[in-house]
């Protein structure tokens, strides 16, 4: 099969506002599905860009590429794959990052981000803080390889013992990415997401303060649906999967978005629903896990691509998604980014059965627009 025409232009004439991306590990964890497979599926099902999730790139380097090769020994029949460490080498990780461009280039399709730096703001231990600096000039590197300018942070959801809640300390620490990242050739942006378990920063109100904050040109919000949602609508824990004014919540909260936000500082908008619990995710339930917040388990386990409401889906990402769309007047990329059991199904079928869920969710979320 050959790449699809892009799924955002198959019966309008009107010019596109927003672009049709996909995470990759939204198309199946890895292992057992590896990226040549993912992207393919994603080109096929009319997908522009992709986020490009680093442990898929760790899972390339580690499997497909020898510790001191370059990439055109790939493909040698007398490789051995077992022979390779866990831990790739950065060697093995920038020929992975070349690698994967060359199947982006062969698919028609874009890295539209890398994420996610993970664990990285308000660190208490300092050593770990100029250890996260070293990996980043290796994500520089890897980022300029593939093709984006764009790399994701999420805000640290290290355990509070781990992670300080000072918020001056937190705007030092990502004003020094941003620093390091404008001091680049090709200058390097980035987009802060607030995550829903986060122990200090956990809501879009508090990302933004931190965005306005850093006051970076290159340093801007990615905005997700789930996460956003999760805080105002959705409870996993709740009987009826929602919190108390649920619908009230929403409403307002949405409307001081649209009122507050600069939509020049949204770098990224990332859409996801999510099952409504059959049973509570309280203590006893089978992804209760110890020590791990109820929302992180929830997103880990049941995300779901927009508009699936036959599979349990509850959460309004069409009232998000106007409000970014048609409220704010967002236009770029849109991705699907959704965790779920799903992705560790082993089975060919897997990649092209999640990218074309997220092709079915991209019509409906441009019919819901009014774009289609």
């Amino acid at each position: 099969m050959t790449p699809a025409e892009p799924i955002d232009g198959h019966k309008s004439t009107k010019p596109a506002t927003i672009l049709p991306a996909i995470a990759t590990l939204s198309l199946g964890a890895s292992p057992p599905h590896d990226i040549q497979a993912k992207l393919l599926a994603a080109s096929q099902h009319g997908f522009r860009g992709v986020e490009l999730y680093h442990f898929d790139l760790l899972h390339l380097a580690a499997t497909a590429l020898p510790r001191s090769s370059s990439v055109s020994k790939v493909d040698d029949p007398d490789f051995d794959a077992q022979s390779v460490t866990s831990q790739p080498t950065d060697t093995q990780q920038l020929a992975a990052a070349h690698l994967i461009r060359r199947y982006c280039y062969e698919y028609k399709i874009s890295v539209i981000v890398l994420q996610p730096f993970l664990f990285y703001e308000g660190l208490v231990d300092r050593d770990q803080h100029a250890k996260m600096i070293q990996k980043l000039r290796l994500w520089f590197r890897l980022a300029r390889i593939l093709g984006t300018d764009l790399i994701q942070i999420p805000s640290n959801f290290l355990d509070a013992m781990k992670t300080s809640g000072d918020m001056d300390l937190i705007v030092k620490d990502l004003q020094e990415v941003a620093d390091l990242g404008l001091k680049e050739t090709a200058v390097i942006r980035f987009a802060y997401e607030a995550i829903a378990w986060a122990p200090h920063v956990n809501t879009w109100e508090k990302s933004w303060e931190i965005v306005r904050k850093v006051d970076r040109e290159n340093f801007g919000l990615g905005l997700d649906s789930f996460n956003i949602l999760a805080r105002l609508y959705g409870d996993p824990k709740s009987a009826n999967g929602k919190v108390p004014n649920a619908d009230a919540n929403i409403k307002s909260s949405l409307e001081k978005m649209v009122e507050e936000m600069d939509v020049e500082k949204i770098f990224s908008i990332e859409v996801a629903d999510a099952e409504r619990m059959r049973e509570p995710l309280v203590e006893g339930h089978p992804w209760d896990v110890d020590g791990q917040p109820a929302h992180m388990s929830w997103s880990r386990k049941a995300r779901l691509f927009p508009y699936e409401e036959g599979r349990g889906g509850y959460l309004p990402v069409g009232m998000f998604l106007k409000a970014m769309v048609e409220d704010l007047g967002y236009t770029g990329w849109v991705s699907m980014e959704v965790f779920s059991r799903t992705m560790h199904v082993e089975g060919n079928n897997v990649p092209e059965d999640h990218a074309k869920r997220g092709q079915a969710a991209w019509l409906k979320m441009l019919e819901g627009l009014s774009m289609e």
